[in-house]
């Protein structure tokens, strides 16, 4: 039940001083807070009938005294168990972060983003919550109530009876709820995971949902989500609420004993009035500390449902294991594809299959195909996102799963169809992954992508910033910065993923010239729905059903491939001839 969460004690390594200073510190506050009601209890019974105000100063100055010794420790305390919770929860965090950097796409399609997000805020938030408490409460507590019930048998044992009667009862009710709401605490992360989904889904896909005019059932759809999470974690908020009444019902029965059985043995002359006083107020601070370790038991419930799932994902590997080869065997072909299959992790049928390819340095592929056809999914094998479920995929003579991975970033550039552009500078967007690249060399590979005026319309230039996700910029622009990006890697292999959908025929006719003279003339693979984006090319690929169906230049297709022929008539001649 507690695995997840002690599992992640690894990353408290570097707090072990902050784990011992914090409830150090609290168990002197509570030794401080056991002694008070002896003072008053020496007050009462000694000061008062005496009439001894000399007395009764020195006892109240100790009552001070006590209490800022007591204040001193509790924010050194406070102070500690912050730095400690913090801390942890900061290096989880990155731990996190860079263990999800690590998986491969097969991983990341299967955990999902949502879920990613919320474990990596609000299930973080929440361990370190429960940190926190645990610093301070989980020893704290436990001294106050044992504590209390020890002093109550230093007074009497015959009334510390009633202590030891309630304190097992007590402990019942709270570990018994605690075990109840782990489930349920679980059950609302769960919930909210697929609140957040949905709620992401519809910011991502705000205009296409507006376009359909879907507005009223997705907001019913959400409203059905949202309301079984606010059921869920009424149920959950309802089980932990049972914890406060029974503890104060069965601690005021405790009280009602203790003043009553007090008060005949004061009768009958055993105990003082001073001495009963004090019993009371042990039975107070028990009640008050096992309100303050109800709550905590809530937060730590929270905190190990939490833990619990960010540890999931930390034992998801990587599907993926990088080998050791930086270089290829031979230059003949930059690309072969021999017999390659690939189906998703629980579909029922192949993506692609039975593809072999062979691509020269130098050369030039176009790979069209109608939509679902395979095309993004055939070329993600190249720089190796998925592994090929059949048949061997190879870079310059040598299998992919042979590479580091430093190597085949290296060698391959992909630029997707939406092009993900980053909070920063133009110069901070195109030269990500392309280290120790000049500002001239920026500047050249922002030219070859046709996206100069960017430059030119900006006087700021390299230092022109960009919002989040490109926001202020066009389509084309944020396109066109993508291939910038990959450009300045000055990569062996160039894919471009449908990445020129939104530039215009011109323009996309500048950057094909343009790419066509690159001075250390990579391999270009162009996937394109578009006939106009791929005729050009020295071979062109056709897929249909994930299946090639053709392979040669753009005259030999349309005389041999009637899935080719059909494109090219239903987009250039209809439109009037080719362009560019």
């Amino acid at each position: 039940m507690t695995d997840g969460l002690l599992r992640l004690l690894r990353f408290f390594r570097g707090y072990r001083a902050e784990a011992v200073l914090a409830p150090s510190f609290k168990i002197i506050e509570a030794i401080f807070e056991l002694l008070l009601p002896l003072v008053v209890a020496r007050i009462i019974d000694v000061g008062i009938p005496s009439g001894d105000r000399g007395y009764i100063a020195g006892m109240c100055g100790i009552m001070v005294l006590f209490g800022a010794l007591g204040l001193m420790s509790t924010l050194t305390a406070q102070y500690f168990s912050a730095k400690g919770a913090v801390g942890f929860a900061s290096a989880v965090r990155q731990g996190l972060f860079d263990h999800i950097q690590s998986l491969s796409f097969a991983e990341l399609d299967r955990l999902g983003g949502s879920t990613l997000i919320t474990r990596m805020t609000n299930d973080i938030n929440q361990v370190q919550s429960g940190v926190n408490l645990t610093l301070r409460l989980l020893m704290r507590s436990p001294v106050i109530v044992f504590g209390a019930m020890i002093m109550a048998f230093t007074i009497d044992p015959g009334e510390a009876l009633i202590f030891v009667g309630v304190i097992p009862a007590l402990s019942l009710v709270v570990f018994g709820i605690m075990i109840a709401s782990i489930y349920l605490f679980k059950r609302v992360q769960k919930s909210l995971d697929t609140v957040l989904l949905k709620t992401r889904e519809n910011l991502v896909g705000a205009r296409v949902i507006r376009a359909f005019c879907m507005e009223k059932s997705e907001v019913e759809e959400f409203t059905e989500k949202n309301d079984l999470l606010s059921k869920t974690q009424k149920f959950a908020g309802m089980i932990s609420s049972v914890m406060n009444p029974l503890t104060y019902f069965m601690v005021n029965i405790g009280i009602i004993f203790l003043i009553y059985t007090g008060a005949l043995k004061v009768e009958s002359g055993v105990l003082t009035q001073g001495l009963v006083i004090a019993l009371y107020n042990y039975m107070s601070q028990i009640l008050v500390e096992l309100v303050k370790l109800a709550n905590f038991i809530i937060s730590l419930t929270k905190c190990i449902a939490s833990g619990n799932r960010i540890e999931e994902v930390f034992r998801v590997s990587s599907s993926m294991e990088y080998g050791r080869k930086s270089e290829g065997l031979s230059q003949e072909y930059a690309v072969e594809l021999e017999g390659v299959g690939f189906s998703y992790q629980g579909a029922s049928s192949h993506a692609i299959e039975k593809i072999n390819l062979s691509i020269k340095p130098g050369e030039s592929l176009g790979i069209i195909g109608p939509t679902g056809c395979g095309k993004s999914t055939l070329i993600s094998l190249i720089p190796r996102f998925y592994d090929a479920t059949e048949g061997v995929v190879r870079l310059y003579g040598r299998d992919v799963r042979e590479y580091t991975k430093d190597a085949l970033s290296s060698y391959v550039a992909v630029v997707m169809q939406k092009a993900e552009l980053f909070k920063g500078s133009i110069r901070d967007n195109v030269a990500l992954g392309a280290e120790g690249v000049s500002d001239s060399e920026l500047e050249s590979a922002i030219e070859s992508a046709q996206a100069g005026e960017l430059l030119r319309e900006h006087p700021e230039g390299l230092d022109y910033m960009i919002e989040q996700g490109g926001r202020n910029l066009s389509g084309g622009q944020r396109q066109r910065l993508g291939i910038a990006r990959a450009l300045a890697r000055r990569p062996r292999i160039l894919i471009l993923d449908d990445s020129a959908s939104a530039l215009d025929y011109a323009t996309e006719a500048s950057l094909r010239r343009s790419l066509g003279s690159l001075d250390y003339s990579p391999v270009i693979i162009t996937v394109s729905q578009r006939v106009a984006s791929v005729m050009h090319c020295d071979r062109i690929l056709v897929l249909e059903d994930g299946q090639a169906v053709g392979l040669g230049g753009h005259e030999e297709l349309l005389a041999s491939c009637e899935d080719y022929r059909e494109l090219y008539e239903s987009q250039i001649r209809s439109s009037g001839g080719a362009r560019g």
